[in-house]
């Protein structure tokens, strides 16, 4: 009698695909990068765990937030080997994910409340950049909208 982790892992690749939306060469892709680990039946044809299905939603979602693959895959590598993850488990990605994304929110925030201004690029072509940025004070900090990346000018 196959163990249940075999038996649980008849899903193909067709099938895998229509459940997700992903096209099958982005299955393949996200098994060479490691979110996926399919085994090959006796023909050498992947087969999934129903598991997969949800892994792979969460690369999708991830990538759709702004997550690159690396981020993912550290994520990923956290849940439990041998067993379908727990709401648990995914309640602590979901956690370190919220709060990246609570981050970025805030920065995306201060970007809309500030997109009229100065932002510190030191373009000065803003008539009004000599009064936030005067003589380009913000480029001594580096490169980039120094304001807009956390700088104050008031700090100068």
């Amino acid at each position: 009698m196959p163990s249940r982790r075999l038996a649980n892992r008849g899903l193909s690749i067709g099938y895998v695909a229509q459940r997700t939306g992903l096209a099958t060469s982005a299955i393949r892709y996200y098994e060479d990068e490691g979110l996926v680990s399919p085994d090959r039946n006796d023909a050498g044809h992947r087969r999934y765990e129903r598991a997969d299905l949800r892994r792979l939603s969460f690369v999708m979602i991830s990538q759709e937030l702004g997550f690159g693959i690396a981020e993912i895959r550290q994520a990923l590598a956290s849940l439990p080997d041998g067993r379908t993850p727990t709401k648990a488990d995914w309640a602590r990605i979901s956690n370190r994910f919220g709060r990246v994304l609570d981050a970025r929110i805030t920065q995306m925030q201060a970007l809309r409340n500030r997109l009229d201004g100065c932002i510190g690029c030191g373009c000065l072509s803003l008539k009004t950049c000599a009064l936030y940025n005067p003589r380009d004070r913000a480029a001594k900090r580096g490169t980039g909208p120094r304001y807009l990346m956390g700088d104050k000018a008031a700090e100068e």
